[in-house]
C-alpha cells in the first residue's frame, strides 16, 4: 500500500450482544454486506475508535442476518452473551488486501480524505476533510486555503471526476454551491 493507504478497512461496528446465544448487532459499513460478513468469512476486532490494535483477534462469522437496518452476527467460538460483551461498541476491519479490486468508478472513503478539490476550470476549491453519509448524496466537507468550509454532495452531477492516483477530486458545481 501506499503512503497514505491503510492496511485495514472499517467494515462494521458492533452495536451491542442480542439474546443469548452469542450473536451481536452489527452496523454494516460496507457496500457489500453480505460478502464482507458471510458465512466463514474472516474479520478482524478492532478498538472503539476503528484501529486495528498490536493483535487484533480474528474473528470467523458463523452466521449472519438481516435484522432492523443491520445485522446480527454469530461469530464461531463465541457461544453467549458474556462471551460478546467485551464487542460492544468495537469495530470490525477486514485487511484491505482481501478486499476485490475496486471497478474504476469505485473509491472508498478514506481515498477521499485529503483529496484537492478542483472545478471543472481548474480553480482550486481545498482540501476534502469529511465525507459524511446521507440520503440522497454523501457530502464531502471541503477546506479552502482560507479556512472557508463547503459542503459538496458526492453525486454524478457534481462530482465529473475522481483521480485516485493524484488524488484528485474534479467537480462542477451549480451555481452558488460554493458561496454558502
Amino acid at each position: 500500500p501506499r503512503a497514505h493507504e491503510p492496511e485495514h478497512l472499517v467494515v462494521g461496528h458492533v452495536s451491542k450482544p442480542h439474546g443469548t446465544r452469542g450473536e451481536v448487532f452489527v452496523w454494516p459499513l460496507t457496500d457489500r454486506p453480505e460478502v464482507i460478513f458471510a458465512y466463514d468469512a474472516e474479520v478482524l476486532l478492532g478498538g472503539e475508535q476503528g484501529q486495528p490494535g498490536e493483535a487484533p483477534e480474528t474473528l470467523r462469522v458463523e452466521r449472519s442476518r438481516p435484522f432492523k437496518r443491520g445485522l446480527l452476527i454469530k461469530f464461531d467460538g463465541y457461544d453467549d452473551r458474556s462471551a460478546v460483551e467485551p464487542f460492544a461498541q468495537r469495530y470490525l476491519l477486514v485487511p484491505l488486501a482481501r478486499l476485490e479490486p475496486l471497478a474504476e468508478d469505485e473509491v472508498y472513503y478514506h481515498q477521499l480524505l485529503g483529496a484537492e478539490v478542483v472545478t471543472v476550470e481548474g480553480e482550486r476549491v481545498g482540501r476534502v476533510r469529511e465525507v459524511y453519509e446521507t440520503k440522497p448524496a454523501h457530502l464531502l466537507e471541503v477546506k479552502s486555503e482560507d479556512g472557508k468550509l463547503h459542503l459538496v454532495p458526492y453525486s454524478e452531477r457534481i462530482v465529473k471526476k475522481v483521480d485516485r492516483e493524484a488524488r484528485r477530486i474534479v467537480i462542477k458545481p451549480p451555481p452558488g454551491l460554493l458561496e454558502l
